[in-house]
């Protein structure tokens, strides 16, 4: 089967296999009476990150750890450059209050306690990866209980999830459990193949395809529910949804993908490169929002995010 045709097949079972795992993980936490708030904040967190985090333990339990950093690493990049960038474009994004004062400073503490793991690990050992899942909880924690302070309900996107959810029984919530982990599982295996098949037919490194296809290919559900989000004028979702699913790649699929086994970093411009673009995008939205933007950011900031990407697959695949 041609690498190509192997790749578009993996990206197709990893969205169903997220969808399905999505829905069977909130009907079975709403058959257990979990509330809709602690299950809209956490469960359906944790399931839509299941395509990064198959793919990452897959990668690494394969001997390619480039794989499981690049994933992680690009699909932050695609999600606060081009993801964002494309949703300020079509319609502008509001700031919310719970983004300026605690997701975003997350975001940027955990991308900062990254590097400094990697440039002093030279990758992520098991220890550490423990220590991002403690982070990843109390994350977790402090998002549920600024919610109950603030008294927000779960967003627009998962509210329907909850309705839909609501009413599946026990039989039906662990069939589509179960028919996701395996559409996730092959989905996974298929793009861990076709990326090294891709990688020694151009000769490249196989972080260079991670980076860029794999990484977009991943980011492809958050550009859908941001689109989606911008047509239907609910301003205030894209830049949380974008920051929790960053904040995610880095504590929960990295963690978690290394607590199982350790992570190193075979291709050291994973580091210089890549981990270094993600942190000045990282910084230039905090700019952004913090300063320039003014409770919004504009389509010429949304262009400009979106020209800062296109450098950075300029300078990554020249």
């Amino acid at each position: 089967m041609s690498p190509i045709i192997l790749l578009l097949l993996g990206f197709v079972l990893l969205f169903f296999g997220g969808e399905l795992l999505v829905r069977g993980s909130v009907s079975l936490a709403l058959t257990m009476k979990i509330s809709t708030l602690v299950v809209g904040m956490t469960v359906v967190s944790f399931a839509t990150s299941a395509p990064e985090l198959f793919v990452s333990l897959r990668a690494v339990f394969e001997g390619s750890s480039n794989i499981a950093l690049g994933n992680a690493i690009g699909s932050n990049i695609a999600n606060i450059a081009l993801v964002l960038g494309v949703t300020a474009i079509i319609f502008r994004v509001k700031i919310s209050k719970q983004t300026l004062s605690l997701n975003y400073p997350i975001m940027f503490c955990a991308s900062f306690i990254l590097g400094v793991v990697l440039y002093l690990f030279n990758g992520i050992p098991v220890n550490v990866g423990f220590l991002f899942v403690i982070l990843l909880i109390l994350f977790v924690w402090l998002l549920i209980a600024n919610s109950r302070k603030e008294h927000l309900e779960a967003a627009t996107n998962v509210s329907g999830i909850l309705e839909e959810a609501s009413n599946d029984s026990l039989l039906k919530s662990v069939l589509l459990l179960i028919s996701g982990v395996f559409l996730l599982k092959y989905g996974a295996d298929f793009l861990v193949d076709s990326t090294k098949i891709l990688a020694q037919s151009f000769g490249v490194s196989d972080r260079i395809v991670a980076v860029t296809v794999v990484a977009i290919g991943t980011s492809i559900p958050e550009l859908a529910t941001s689109i989606i989000a911008a047509l239907k004028k609910e301003e205030n979702l894209a830049v949380g949804n974008l920051i929790g699913s960053n904040i995610f790649n880095i504590l929960a699929v990295l963690g978690i993908t290394a607590f199982f086994k350790e992570i190193n970093m075979d291709d050291a411009a994973i580091f210089s490169s890549d981990y270094c673009w993600m942190m000045v995008i990282t910084f230039l939205v905090g700019l952004l929002i913090y300063i320039f933007s003014k409770q919004y950011i504009s389509r010429k900031e949304g262009l400009f995010l979106i020209l800062i990407y296109l450098l950075y697959m300029y300078t990554t695949l020249a």
